[in-house]
């Protein structure tokens, strides 16, 4: 409540920062390569990545090297199978867009993994609070039905207040919003026993970003595929067997 008051008493004084970075920005393209791929052998998982630049690979040279590439491999590893992933990423997508465009074309196939990167461009975009839990709360829903054996993991929102292409104080201000809608997040997938929450609670140096100073390095993707394969995993583990 408090950082959400702070965020909107100081936003108009840095309303000209947040207009010149919109419109200055540099536009880097999503991942190149297959939209699908395989990673690992035997007994094959489905994994659909849905959401925003992050699914899209912006910063990595393909998706196998993107965040959906990198917890496939990740996951086959701990698991021991073959992890077979695909891709429906749209770059600057909030939550609005991915749950009426992106969700309204899910594949025909049962999923068993499904990762969910949403939320900073709500945050940047102004998206309010109780907008962002409504539709979140409606993705996860359309998602279970979908395919309601899958385990949903749901990326946190990132530190927004080390991202180097942001000025301060607008770097300041988004920071502080983003730990609003963050927690908001994790309060809404808490209520629900097939999903997970990842936190993405890293040191946001300048080393960690690509060349936008806004997307993953391709190490970074690395390490955010460890992460997700970090909470997945076990929780796959305990699970009985698909028939």
């Amino acid at each position: 409540m408090i950082r959400s008051l702070l965020f909107w008493t100081l936003f108009p004084f840095v309303l000209p920062q947040a207009i010149r970075i919109r419109n200055n920005a540099p536009r880097f393209p999503g991942a190149g390569g297959p939209r699908e791929g395989s990673a690992g052998k035997g007994t094959p998982l489905n994994l659909l990545a849905i959401g925003d630049s992050i699914i899209a690979g912006v910063g990595a040279g393909d998706l196998s090297k993107a965040l959906v590439g990198q917890t496939a491999a990740q996951l086959s590893d701990r698991l021991g199978c073959r992890i077979d992933w695909t891709a429906r990423g749209s770059i600057g997508a909030n939550s609005n867009k991915v749950l009426h465009r992106l969700a309204t074309r899910l594949p025909e196939t049962d999923l068993d993994i499904i990762v969910l990167s949403v939320g900073v461009n709500d945050v940047t975009g102004l998206t309010r609070l109780s907008r962002w839990q409504r539709n979140l709360t409606d993705l996860l829903t359309v998602l279970h039905r979908h395919s309601p054996l899958a385990i949903v993991a749901v990326a946190g929102i990132p530190p927004l207040k080390g991202f180097p292409l942001l000025p301060q104080p607008l770097r300041m201000l988004f920071g502080l919003r983003g730990k609003t809608f963050d927690r908001a997040a994790w309060k809404v997938v808490s209520r629900y026993p097939w999903t997970v929450y990842v936190s993405l609670d890293f040191d946001p140096t300048p080393d960690k970003f690509s060349a936008d100073g806004y997307h993953p390095s391709e190490a970074s993707y690395t390490m955010f595929g460890q992460m997700m394969a970090d909470r997945i995993a076990p929780v796959i583990k305990t699970l009985p067997p698909r028939k």
